[in-house]
């Protein structure tokens, strides 16, 4: 009995071990990947790596540059090889995005012309076209913001599928080899000044998620990710906003989290909604919530308004918790500000540091936990401007600028720009980050940068 048990034992460890490696192994591999808009994580934060870049040119660690045909401000998903990332070609020529602030309406018609929705997979490690899929070809049928495309939601994807959403048009789901496997159609409604859509859809479990928020009836719904059904829809008290949901896994309980102009609000998994608060939000609400060392933070703020709130909260809420008179905090909303809500970078949190990117090309920072300010408005440089989120890794900051420059700040209590890095081309896409790559969209291209050799 004893050599029978040794004999069982010399055969089940190393079977069990190897198991747990694979389970650790996959693990690993599953943080290398870059899910949906902002990364896995919504913030923005990468792990370090010493492959990660921080200096670049159109030619200096570049591992590949691929053109993209088409205009579309989405950002690159990545999937263990495979990169994917949607554009919209059109057969006409029509009004092409610029830099700079429009403070007025939108373009109010649609733009002329056929148009191809397209969906392009490359490979990670040289850049090629492993396949091309046309999601739809027609006639635009609503108009966008002049300084928008028709392919400004980033796809999303659970490693087994790809759900690529085309605002006002429809969710698309492909395999990861291309198969289209079925597409939800989206009934088009009037959006604020005709901006359109904007916000990502995110994915969790077998649902995925999308807010529709416009001018006539706005919603949030799950749809099956295997089948495309409906699972459940709730209609929103709100006018259009373009802020993408947050899945918030807390200690407590996992929700879904959708800013609003009227209310923010966060959701159960089944579409109920948990808890709610005015926020007074910017005229417009554009950044995206997300969460780190446990914190959720809310944030607008449109550059006409007077009110440009940040909010932090706490997990566990319920009901209205909304601030009263001239609260800065309650139970569950940890610290406040008025005045520091950017217009379209979403913020990062990263080392204990909450920086705001302005899009007139000013930086600030506060403490993530308390809101205390650490050093208020720091100029890049007189005439930039962001659109694109700000990401991290390796100690260090990134800020893509319009231009197509990246300004390099070191992170900590002073405000440090220690490098730029320009690619010469309009930017307004967020960058992604993934196995030790860097990949930075442009007008025309998609650039892979990386030490690597």
């Amino acid at each position: 009995m004893y050599l029978t048990n040794v004999l069982m034992r010399a055969i089940i460890l190393p079977l069990v071990l190897g198991s747990l490696a694979s389970s650790l192994s996959a693990g690993e591999t599953n943080k290398e990947n870059f899910t949906r808009f902002r990364g896995q994580n919504g913030d923005g934060v990468s792990s370090d790596d010493p492959r990660l870049p921080e200096t670049w040119s159109t030619t200096e660690n570049v591992k590949w540059a691929t053109d993209i045909p088409g205009w579309a401000w989405s950002c690159p998903t990545i999937w263990g090889d495979k990169v994917f990332l949607t554009t919209v070609v059109s057969e006409e020529e029509n009004t092409k995005p610029s830099k700079g602030l429009y403070l007025g309406q939108g373009v109010r018609d649609p733009a002329k012309g056929i148009h191809q929705w397209l969906v392009y997979c490359m490979d990670i490690n040289t850049g090629k076209v492993i396949w091309k899929k046309q999601a739809h070809k027609g006639n635009p049928v609503v108009p966008r913001h002049p300084k928008s495309t028709y392919g400004v939601e980033t796809a999303t994807t659970d490693g087994e599928r790809l759900y690529v959403l085309f605002g006002d048009l429809g969710m698309f789901c492909y395999d990861l080899d291309g198969e289209l496997l079925w597409q939800h159609n989206i009934t088009p409604e009037k959006t604020f000044y005709d901006y359109g859509a904007a916000a990502s859809p995110v994915v969790h479990g077998d649902q995925v998620i999308f807010v529709y928020d416009n001018q006539g009836q706005s919603y949030i719904t799950s749809l099956d990710t295997k089948t495309g059904k409906v699972q459940w829809r709730t209609d929103r008290d709100e006018r259009t906003t373009w802020a993408t949901p947050y899945i918030w896994q807390n200690k407590q309980r996992t929700e879904i989290v959708v800013c609003g102009f009227n209310r923010n609000r966060s959701y159960d998994l089944d579409g109920n909604l948990l808890w709610e608060f005015n926020g007074r939000m910017s005229n417009l609400v554009i950044p995206s919530p997300f969460a780190i060392d446990g914190i959720l933070y809310i944030t607008s703020g449109y550059i006409g308004d007077a009110h440009r709130p940040v909010f932090a909260i706490r997990p566990g809420a319920s009901g209205d918790i909304t601030l009263d008179g001239d609260e800065n905090a309650n139970d569950y909303i940890v610290w406040y500000l008025p005045l520091a809500g950017p217009y379209n970078p979403s913020p990062i949190v990263y080392k204990g540091q909450y920086y705001t990117l302005y899009d007139r090309g000013f930086l600030t920072s506060h403490e993530a936990k308390t809101g205390k300010e650490i050093y208020g408005k720091r100029r890049f440089a007189g005439g930039v401007s962001f659109t694109s989120s700000p990401w991290a890794y390796n100690g260090k900051l990134f800020f893509l600028s319009e231009d197509g420059d990246t300004y390099v700040v070191k992170a900590g209590s002073e405000f440090e720009v220690i490098g730029k890095n320009s690619l010469g081309e309009l930017c307004l896409s967020t960058p992604a980050v993934s196995q030790g790559k860097l990949f930075i969209r442009t007008a025309t291209k998609l650039y892979c940068i990386t030490n690597e050799q």
